[in-house]
């Protein structure tokens, strides 16, 4: 499944590819699954051609699920049938395939206490969260972080991520996500939908992780919540993090990159029932055009498994 030119969802059709063949350091992936992801949305309306200019045609998919098909040269540590996770990078072609080319540096072995198509629904988002919290909002244990949009899929990982590693969680969710983010780990939920979130956190915070498409005004009041000398990680990219410099207060702005040893971590999590993968639906790629349109009109109901074949 790709697109030609830039536009909306119709631009997506599926096509007959050549069979890649891996060069130097890659690995041929046969793929059980990607997942959708909003950039993958982005990117196909022609919205990130600057920060991600990739060539035309493109397949979508930053996520991959699937079995190695072959191994180019100077490959070690990979067999042929061994089940791997990866996350691809935004430039490249994605794995909404039969067949990916991947650097095999970047693989991870998949989670065996999941199916494997579920285990799609794993790489960006829980390297964004983990990213987020811990290499650039550098959390501790004791320290309280809010995350504001925790009822998504990043949101997810980051909530029980933080909790896990020992912080006070305060989470932002609406009614009916309040539930499932308080299972996850948070010490507090706050309602979004009741009022304004920043005269709802009525102590200061180590961290403030945003992964919602605030307005520019709300994003400003988080660099208010956090303590002297405190950060504000932003996912959305489009309007910079807030900062407070006489206060000391950093804001860094959240692209989340490759990192296979990191993707082991959160696999072995998941393995050792520390960490939940949440899989709201699975589609055929046949329906990715459609997942799209829901995206854009903002319907999905969480994370979106595509399955191959």
């Amino acid at each position: 499944m790709r697109f030609h030119e830039y536009g909306g969802p119709e631009v997506l059709r599926l096509d007959d590819a050549p069979e890649p063949e891996p060069g130097p350091g890659q690995a041929r992936v046969r793929v059980a699954a990607t997942s959708f992801n909003g950039i993958d949305g982005t990117v196909r309306a022609g919205a990130m051609q600057g920060p991600i200019p990739v060539a035309l045609p493109h397949t979508p998919g930053r996520d991959v699920a699937g079995t190695v098909d072959a191994l180019g040269d100077g490959v070690t540590g990979l067999e042929v049938g061994q089940p791997v996770v990866g996350f691809l990078p935004m430039v490249a072609d994605g794995a909404s395939a039969e067949l990916v080319l991947v650097d095999a540096d970047t693989l991870a072995t998949a989670p065996t206490s999941i199916p494997l198509v579920d285990a799609a629904a794993l790489p960006l988002v829980g390297l964004t969260a983990r990213q987020a919290l811990f290499d650039h909002g550098g959390l501790q244990a004791g320290q309280r972080v809010l995350v504001n949009g925790a009822s998504g899929a990043v949101g997810g990982y980051a909530v029980q991520l933080a909790a896990a590693a020992g912080a006070h969680v305060i989470a932002t969710a609406g009614p009916g996500s309040a539930e499932r983010v308080r299972a996850q780990g948070a010490a507090e939920v706050v309602d979004h939908t009741a009022g304004d979130v920043a005269t709802a956190v009525t102590e200061p915070v180590d961290v403030v992780l945003n992964l919602a498409p605030v307005d520019p005004g709300v994003l400003a009041s988080f660099a208010g919540l956090v303590r002297d000398g405190g950060i504000v990680v932003n996912t959305t990219v489009w309007m910079p993090a807030p900062t407070d410099e006489a206060r000391g207060v950093r804001g860094v702005n959240l692209f989340v990159e490759t990192d296979a040893a990191a993707l082991a971590e959160l696999v072995a999590r998941v393995d050792r029932g520390e960490l939940r993968v949440d899989v709201a639906e699975r589609v055929a790629l046949a329906d990715l055009p459609d997942v799209h349109a829901r995206a854009a009109a903002g319907t999905l109901p969480g994370k979106v498994v595509v399955e191959i074949g």
